[in-house]
């Protein structure tokens, strides 16, 4: 059975277990308590050289990490990747687009918000993420006025992956009372059969006001 190394209030691990409830794939989930420091043991960084949540070891032992691996690996062979080449070579720039655009600006922020860490940061910093992810939302505003989903393949795991942080986009701090084409495909992706709405909060693990290790 497929084993899922997950840390619940971490929306990289949320994309992955909403692919697998689409999939239905059955799987045990083992719990990653990353700030106190079991993401830094020398058996969990053979497992994710980073540290971080998610990872997945399959039934013959071999591991991967990293959310957007993760997603294509699980949905090769489902509708929830092309099956053309040109297909999945769209899902991976939204894919990048996210990491680098979405994840690593609202996750951030959001991140820094809800554990009380952005006084912490500087202010520069802080105005820069922002910059960055007031653009992103009115990137993802602009493309989703021209059609349903991020492709023209339908709802992906593209969507899955964007939607992880820019749905929760208020929680750090952004209002999306200006992008009705980006509210709107929120709304269509918690529309999707076998959504899973359950997010978890940081404020549930009392250790989540550290730094990581």
């Amino acid at each position: 059975m497929l084993t899922l190394f997950d840390y619940p209030a971490s929306e990289n691990a949320w994309k992955i277990r909403q692919l697998l409830q689409h999939l239905q794939t059955p799987h045990r989930t083992v719990t990653i308590r990353i700030f106190e420091g079991e993401g830094r043991t020398a058996d969990y960084l053979a497992i994710s050289p980073t540290g971080t949540v998610p990872a997945i070891r399959l039934d013959d032992g071999r591991v991967l990490s990293e959310s957007s691996a993760i997603l294509c690996f699980l949905a090769a062979g489902t509708p929830y990747l092309p099956d053309d080449a040109f297909g999945r070579a769209k899902v991976q720039q939204w894919l990048s687009f996210e990491q680098e655009r979405v994840e690593s600006v609202i996750g951030s922020l959001r991140y820094w918000t809800l554990t009380g860490k952005l006084e912490r940061r500087t202010p520069p910093l802080v105005e820069m993420k922002r910059r960055a992810g007031l653009r992103s939302l009115q990137i993802l505003d602009r493309e989703l006025a021209t059609r349903a989903f991020l492709t023209e393949h339908g709802y992906s795991i593209a969507d899955i992956a964007v939607f992880a942080y820019t749905s929760r986009a208020e929680e750090a701090g952004f209002s999306l009372q200006d992008f009705a084409h980006l509210r709107a495909w929120i709304a269509r992706v918690r529309a999707q059969p076998g959504h899973l709405p359950t997010m978890h909060a940081y404020a549930d693990d009392p250790f989540s006001t550290n730094e990581l290790p």
